[in-house]
């Protein structure tokens, strides 16, 4: 299987894999795809440890480093000293109330102790997500992307500088566009099936409009889970996949057990777009958190990032109690085909093979 993507990162099989497990990451390159590590909740530290493991661990293979640098932002021109409390104090103590209120309403204790107060904003600002990049760079990474609109075109020309290569997420013609005008080098349409921060276009009619606009390579994302939705994502111009929920559940997988039964039990119908969890529309598992944040008795979802450092306490202290009624988490519409645990290897090989059936059944159809 060869495209542009394949040469232009020398792997195998244009299969991106993004994951913030670097077990997955690692086993998908071995595999011969693309592993590309979710650098959002890490700190800079955490990331130098878990980069050197995945160094010690690829066999050489290449892996990505996905990052999130919102085009837009509150708090975009403060100082980087002062963002956090600034940002804390913009927190209206309505919202606050209404969020400990569902906790007690559900039963879900404080933390003891938090040691991980200071992680509410780790990633989801230029200001915050440039020491993770800085320390992306001094790894042998392949790619560098980013999750939410264009990078800054300084960032983009540092990663050229290291032979590092750019990609970004695009949800619209009109964002892809954008993305190559600061020079990436693969623009990902994601279409509004994908779990996390998506637009409103689906997968079907988004990917030819970007193939269309731009001259980079495109890979297809939003609802590939098997080789046949990667064959169609290669029929409508696409030059590989880009892949996330479905590595949620494989055997590598550091997802809490919890998550992992409600997504092998969920249907497709089971996830909704939703601004309760970072204040822009992502699309989550659907529960009795994201009903909360529509009903009358909510106050309304807060603008980025001020919505993340509201509930990002709340989300930890419901992924340590037993309320998976309110345990809500990034999940793409693929999930409800995702019911059994196999291995990373075993899930890049059975897309090939379902991806080479596909063909071979569009074969006969237009055989003489």
């Amino acid at each position: 299987m060869r495209t542009r993507v394949t040469d232009m990162f020398g792997i195998e099989l244009p299969i991106f894999a993004f994951s913030h497990c670097r077990d997955v990451v690692a086993a998908v390159s071995r595999a011969g795809g693309m592993g590309v590590l979710g650098a959002l909740y890490f700190t800079p530290e955490e990331l130098e440890t878990e980069l050197k493991w995945i160094d010690d661990h690829v066999d050489g293979k290449p892996y990505g480093v996905d990052v999130v640098m919102p085009a837009s932002y509150e708090g975009a021109d403060f100082a980087a000293e002062e963002l956090v409390g600034r940002l804390q104090s913009m927190i209206p103590e309505g919202h606050r109330a209404f969020v400990e209120d569902l906790l007690a309403k559900h039963g879900v204790p404080r933390l003891s102790g938090d040691a991980e107060a200071g992680r509410v904003l780790l990633g989801w600002t230029d200001a915050t997500a440039r020491p993770q990049v800085e320390v992306a760079l001094r790894h042998p990474i392949a790619l560098l992307a980013n999750a939410l609109g264009p990078p800054p075109a300084d960032v983009v020309d540092l990663a050229h500088s290291h032979g590092v290569k750019v990609a970004a997420l695009a949800s619209t013609p009109r964002h892809a566009l954008k993305q190559v005008e600061v020079g990436v080098d693969v623009v990902v349409a994601q279409g509004t099936e994908a779990g996390g921060h998506t637009g409103e276009i689906s997968t079907m009619v988004l990917i030819p409009q970007v193939v269309d606009a731009v001259d980079v390579p495109v890979l297809a994302a939003g609802g590939i889970g098997n080789g046949r939705q990667m064959a169609a994502g290669m029929a409508l111009g696409a030059e590989g996949v880009w892949t996330g929920s479905l590595w949620l559940t494989v055997e590598e997988a550091d997802t809490p057990e919890m998550a992992k039964r409600r997504i092998l039990e969920a249907t497709s119908r089971d996830t909704v777009r939703s601004r309760s969890w970072t204040g822009k529309p992502a699309r989550l598992l659907r529960n009795e958190w994201t009903e909360a944040w529509e009903s009358e008795e909510s106050p309304g979802t807060l603008p980025m990032p001020l919505q993340f450092m509201l509930v990002s306490d709340a989300l930890r202290r419901i992924g340590r109690s037993d309320a998976s009624e309110l345990a809500t988490f990034p999940a793409g519409q693929i999930i409800g085909v995702m019911n059994s645990v196999r291995s990373a290897k075993d899930v890049v090989f059975g897309l090939v093979e379902e991806y080479g059936e596909a063909l071979e059944r569009l074969e006969r159809l237009t055989g003489d």
